[in-house]
């Protein structure tokens, strides 16, 4: 594609990350509003109307932050029969005018606890589908050499919008009256966005490898042609139009399977089978290392911390939320695709546990009493962001689009993707409910063992992805899944890639060192 890509695959990157606003905007304007003195007016939040019930209150508190969380577990599911059914482009704009919906219904609730919760969970479940949808639809367009960075686009949108959150949510708060509207504007302005998205995609084609898979080969071509920037009849797109065939006959022999047979098909076979539960280890991991649990609460935590006053934890959450745009800007555009995907997710990993050490240490042993080691906290806070953005805030994601074959692809996304909803959905719910029973120690304990054990696993499982076509990524595991992560290729350009990958034909393998 050259160096510079043509300005049509830079839109249809761009509408195609906007995918991740819902739910970037959901961790940090949605959470963050319902700190706002106008929302705990209109959905009794007040500290003094439980004041012998602080456990009621976060319960409260929990079920409108999770609920949109449990809806997006199941729009993740539902992804994986509209994905396959309708297409890329339809499903990516069946599931924004769900979430908005669910959005319009959110912001006229009108003080209504019971309608908040229905729209909470509605318009979700379009959250949850675009989680699937959009990273897809990026790594099958995106050229093998820059994958990694094109599918994290998906998570710089989201955790640009989740940063901005903050920063409206303290907006806000100066410059407008506790009325009604000043969380109605908060929870509203995604829309916006939102809606450039879903009419700028009637300006970008279908999926090629989809397309493939109809038998629309003209239709393939022509969308790999204005992705690329290339004529029809050039070399380099031929190439890549022949590996996308090979790609989509392997799909098209398994059409007819029902759901499962091919959930029969990803676990009875054993290479399948361990790419499956890779997938399935790192969401997991990643959501019990904290995860989207401290997002959620990331203005308490602060006060925990040692800030003082509602108005200054939101700024300083808006801070946590650009250190994590940053550092994802630098790992999506530089480090994931030079260092590869083990490299960053060990670093994470390493700083997450240790900052998560000290944190329990802090709550257990000094306390808010001792300026310094307050402001050490404070600073963890942040570091814990560098690690969670360096690694498994964005590498499952990754992972996730690209080491799945074309026949259980949106299966094998969709299934852990809600996965990854459903944990999130728990980490969110009990996450204030452990920082309180567990005097927020043992919270940080339990984190700091959960890092600890994913380092382990995932550095034993978790193969180098960097660089491997999708047609070859079985390669990567043949062996026994303790022995996967050592299993590494040679880096191949696109072109370079022959053969029919999945489907077993050989191919000649370069073995590097590690």
């Amino acid at each position: 594609m050259g160096k510079l890509p043509p300005p049509f695959y830079i839109l249809a990157v761009v509408v195609l990350a906007c995918g991740g606003i819902p739910k970037g905007y959901d961790e940090g304007g949605f959470s963050a509003s319902i700190t706002l003195p106008a929302f705990k007016n209109d959905y009794n939040l007040n500290k003094a109307a439980w004041t012998n019930n602080a456990t009621g209150l976060a319960n409260r508190t929990a079920n409108i932050s999770s609920l949109g969380v449990l809806g997006a577990a199941v729009g993740a599911l539902i992804a994986y029969f509209l994905n396959d059914k309708i297409g890329r482009l339809w499903s990516y704009r069946i599931a924004i005018v769900i979430w908005a919906s669910g959005i319009l219904m959110q912001v006229f609730s009108s003080g209504i606890f019971e309608l908040l919760l229905f729209a909470r969970i509605w318009g979700g479940l379009g959250a949850g589908g675009l989680t699937v949808i959009a990273p897809l639809f990026l790594s099958e367009i995106a050229p093998t050499s820059v994958r990694g960075m094109i599918v994290s686009m998906y998570m710089v949108v989201l955790l640009s919008f989740l940063a901005l959150g903050f920063f409206i949510n303290y907006g806000v708060s100066k410059t407008m009256s506790t009325s009604r509207s000043q969380w109605q504007i908060v929870q509203a302005i995604p829309l916006v966005p939102m809606g450039f998205a879903f009419f700028s995609s009637f300006l970008i084609p279908e999926s090629p490898r989809w397309l493939a898979t109809r038998g629309a080969n003209e239709e393939c071509l022509a969308a790999l042609a204005r992705f690329r920037g290339l004529s029809g009849d050039s070399a380099e797109l031929i190439a890549e139009y022949e590996r996308v065939q090979i790609e989509a006959n392997a799909l098209v022999e398994m059409k007819s399977l029902s759901l499962l047979e091919t959930a029969k098909e990803c676990l009875a076979d054993p290479n399948l089978r361990s790419r499956y539960f890779l997938a399935v280890a790192m969401h997991t991991i990643a959501q019990w290392t904290g995860g989207n649990g401290i997002t959620y609460y990331i203005s308490d935590i602060f006060q925990y911390a040692g800030v003082k006053g509602p108005q200054t934890s939101l700024i300083t959450s808006g801070a946590y939320g650009i250190v994590k745009l940053v550092i994802t800007m630098i790992f999506a555009w530089g480090l994931i695709d030079k260092l590869g995907r083990r490299r960053c997710f060990t670093t994470g990993l390493i700083l997450q546990g240790a900052t998560h050490i000290y944190m329990a240490i802090y709550f257990g042993a000094i306390g808010q009493g001792n300026q310094h080691a307050s402001d050490a906290a404070i600073a963890c806070v942040f570091i814990y962001a560098i690690g969670w953005s360096l690694g498994l805030c964005t590498i499952p994601y990754i992972y996730c689009s690209e080491i799945f074959p074309t026949k259980v692809r949106s299966f094998g996304y969709a299934t852990t993707m809600g996965l990854h909803w459903f944990w999130q959905f728990a980490v969110v719910r009990v996450t204030p409910v452990m920082l309180a029973a567990l005097n927020k120690w043992g919270a940080y304990t339990f984190w700091a063992l959960v890092c600890a054990i994913g380092l382990v696993v995932l550095r034993l499982w978790a193969p180098e992805t960097k660089g491997v076509p999708l047609e070859r990524m079985h390669e990567l595991f043949e062996k026994p899944w303790y022995k996967s992560g050592a299993a590494k290729l040679g880096y191949l350009e696109d072109s370079m890639c022959e053969g029919k990958g999945d489907e077993k034909v050989s191919v000649e393998h370069q073995e590097i060192k590690a």
